[in-house]
């Protein structure tokens, strides 16, 4: 087999975050999981998974939520869930979930929302801690998420706040296969959709929650579009152009 040094450097720090090291930063970055982050970056080569069947893909469905939707304004994540996928398979007890450390005040109406409350994001560790996790959780895996935009504004702005380093990791929304399987359903939120297909709606708005839906809506439309041919991401990307 030859030397992968990405596998190399995730098996080596396995074991650290498993000690708690990365859940017990606070403030200062660590130099050794910074340089973790930017080398796992690199080694993920986007153009690799184009041509990996749909049906053998390894993908983690995530969702995040946060006080709004600017974080070039100040809004922050308050935590971070995801579900892995292989193929159209759903790994039910795969799953990573965490909240965010946060001492300010949250509006009574995302504490509605969501649930999360002051008291309960002042023990969570800090987001650069959750974020190494998270990634450690995803590793090369495609990451995906419905109505994917305000996720992925969110991770490209806090890596590069924290780490000075770019997103590398392929973002894929859920929209790419609803436009092509189902391009006359005008339906947009996540849990209309979830009752358009019998998915029982639990846990909205909780970031594993919402992960776990979104990870159904995925395995379905997996399926819908290996029917229509597509089987693979570059089969993918061309069908979206033509429905655009």
């Amino acid at each position: 087999m030859a030397y992968n040094p990405i596998i190399h450097l995730l098996k080596g720090i396995h074991g650290r975050i498993n000690s708690g090291i990365l859940s017990g930063m606070q403030g200062q970055q660590s130099p050794q999981n910074v340089a973790f982050l930017r080398e796992l970056h690199r080694e993920i080569r986007k153009e690799q998974v184009m041509y990996e069947p749909l049906n053998k893909l390894n993908a983690v469905v995530f969702d995040i939520e946060t006080t709004g939707f600017f974080p070039d304004k100040g809004d922050v994540i308050l935590s971070i869930g995801a579900i892995k996928v292989d193929g159209g398979i759903i790994k039910e007890e795969d799953t990573f979930y965490s909240l965010v450390f946060h001492n300010e005040d949250l509006s009574p109406e995302l504490t509605h929302l969501t649930g999360i409350r002051k008291e309960d994001l002042l023990n969570a560790p800090n987001l650069s801690s959750v974020l190494l996790q998270f990634f450690e959780f995803a590793k090369d895996a495609v990451l995906v998420a419905h109505h994917a935009n305000h996720e992925k504004t969110f991770l490209q702005h806090s890596s590069w706040k924290l780490f000075r380093t770019p997103l590398k990791h392929r973002i894929l929304d859920t929209s790419f296969l609803f436009k092509i399987a189902d391009p006359d359903l005008q339906l947009v939120r996540l849990e209309d959709l979830c009752v358009y297909h019998d998915i029982p709606v639990v846990e909205r708005h909780h970031a594993l929650g919402d992960a776990r839906l979104t990870a159904k809506l995925w395995s379905i439309y997996i399926e819908k579009i290996i029917q229509l041919g597509i089987v693979n991401m570059n089969d993918l990307y061309e069908a979206l152009s033509k429905v655009r």
